[in-house]
């Protein structure tokens, strides 16, 4: 079973029709419960909106952030996408007083305001639409999508403090983003996979099959 994880976040229902359509044979369930997480074999944390919106839902004294925080720990594969990606870091200035679960160290940080494109044109924040992303080394869940552009939702990005977590850059006029981190069972992504047609559907399937 892989647990789709229900914080209150939305985009769930999208996330899980991917997943099936990705081809996977496992059962999609999406989950409110800590117990599911306990007995899937994999973690999916999809969110967007707000970060202290995630962080209330997902504390890491909660019941649902702790057993989050156990099944990382355990080794059990988890996919994080857009908030999921970024709950995974210590805070964000988007929410300050709000933790993360401090799985990696770092922070969330706003996309640059004045970042500007080849033309000089200011971009806008938040950056919507496609991207292409340029993947660092190479990794089983996301080198599975052959035609690396995905689409974005976003106004912040993860900071790690270690760069060896930074799977994937994506840029933003001179600006290099975070678009990928990963780490041993965990990989988390800013991109939108759901969202993503085809090259969504392949990093999708490649994490169901993922062993690590």
């Amino acid at each position: 079973m892989i647990a789709v994880v229900d914080a209150g976040l939305g985009n769930l229902r999208s996330v899980a029709h991917a997943l099936q359509a990705s081809g996977t044979s496992d059962e999609i369930r999406l989950v409110t419960d800590p117990r599911d997480i306990r007995d899937a074999a994999r973690v999916v944390v999809p969110g967007q909106g707000a970060f202290g919106d995630c962080a209330r839902a997902l504390r890491p004294d909660s019941p649902l952030g702790g057993a989050l925080v156990d099944a990382i720990r355990a080794g059990k594969p988890y996919l994080g996408i857009c908030l999921g990606l970024q709950i995974l870091f210590e805070g964000s200035e988007e929410s300050p007083g709000h933790p993360g679960l401090g799985i990696f160290p770092g922070r969330v940080v706003r996309l640059p305001s004045n970042a500007a494109d080849t033309d000089g044109r200011r971009l806008k924040v938040p950056h919507i639409g496609w991207s292409p992303v340029a993947r660092r080394g190479h990794h089983p869940v996301l080198g599975a999508a052959l035609d690396p552009w995905f689409y974005f939702v976003h106004s912040y990005h993860a900071r790690p403090r270690d760069e060896e977590l930074v799977a994937a850059v994506c840029a933003f006029g001179s600006v290099p983003l975070t678009a990928a981190v990963a780490y041993q069972n965990v990989v988390g992504v800013q991109f939108h996979p759901e969202k993503s047609q085809q090259s969504g559907l392949e990093v999708l399937r490649a994490f169901t099959e993922w062993r690590c």
